[in-house]
């Protein structure tokens, strides 16, 4: 089935405004998300040791970093490790492996340190810098940071051979305040956290994804904006989710080329839509 066969027709848009796959185009600006993505920049710019993004599931954090990877210039070697987990030894090879750097599986840590290590300096006399980039780092334990802790003291001199930016859910910024965590704070020089959106944001955010997919941005009236709003949390992705399906309900109600807030309720009464704040709300009514 061509997607063109869904709502976009009826709606007269060019493509999905609310999918859940990270695109640039309909990256949402909000006040909070240029902060983020300031201090993002200012992280690797100013060679920070350590850079903080923390927030909910679904606030952004991923898109932010994808469209800040996309302009980093091309002396920055970039390592992405998404979601590692294990003792010492095999986050290190996550690391070896996200910088395409080979090693022997049954090699010994100090071997592997000294291979990441020789490419860390060999890349510095190449007047190039390395960027390890670690998403939903929440995953990884207190001995796993205080391992990646110890890599940001590989140094020439005055300068540090590799930067690392951390990205993960609350618990990654609950876990470095430990104060068992004491020195990785210590080497955290930018930090941000993304907070979910209010519903005056709500309502932009759906106006610009509708106008980047090609609408006019008022195909939902504000009372939908504000439930969805309410449903959600302003928690993006959630947010995508549920309005998604309820411009497939219009679409297949044909009640108008404008969504209500009694098709966005529909879509949660009838179980459609999932989150816990929707099975809570719905358990108060």
């Amino acid at each position: 089935m061509k997607q063109s066969s869904f709502y976009q027709d009826y709606f007269g848009l060019r493509d999905r405004p609310f999918t859940l796959v990270p695109d640039p185009e309909f990256l949402f600006w909000s006040p909070q998300h240029r902060r983020a993505y300031s201090v993002l920049e200012f992280g690797v710019l100013s060679r920070a040791p350590i850079t903080l993004l923390t927030g909910e599931i679904g606030t952004g954090k991923t898109t932010l970093l994808h469209n800040l990877l996309s302009q980093l210039e091309d002396d920055v070697i970039v390592g992405l490790v998404s979601n590692a987990q294990g003792n010492r030894g095999e986050l290190l090879q996550w690391v070896l492996n996200a910088l395409d750097v080979p090693f022997e599986t049954d090699a010994t840590y100090v071997q592997n340190f000294q291979r990441l290590q020789d490419f860390l300096i060999d890349q510095y006399a190449q007047g190039k810098r390395v960027v390890l980039v670690f998403d939903e780092a929440q995953n990884i334990s207190r001995e796993g940071l205080e391992e990646l802790r110890m890599l940001t003291n590989i140094n020439s001199n005055k300068d540090e051979l590799v930067q690392l930016i951390l990205v993960g859910q609350p618990e990654l910024r609950d876990m470095v305040r430990h104060p068992s965590m004491n020195q990785l704070a210590q080497r955290v020089s930018a930090s941000f956290h993304l907070n979910r959106m209010t519903p005056d944001l709500t309502m932009k955010y759906i106006e610009h994804r509708l106008k980047a997919a090609g609408g006019s941005g008022k195909e939902f009236t504000p009372d939908a904006c504000l439930l969805v709003h309410d449903i959600t949390g302003g928690v993006p992705r959630l947010i995508n989710q549920l309005c998604d399906f309820a411009l497939l309900y219009s679409w297949t109600e044909e009640t108008g080329r404008t969504v209500t807030s009694c098709m966005v309720q529909s879509v949660v009464d009838d179980g459609v839509f999932f989150c816990q704040r929707a099975v809570e709300r719905e358990a108060q009514a």
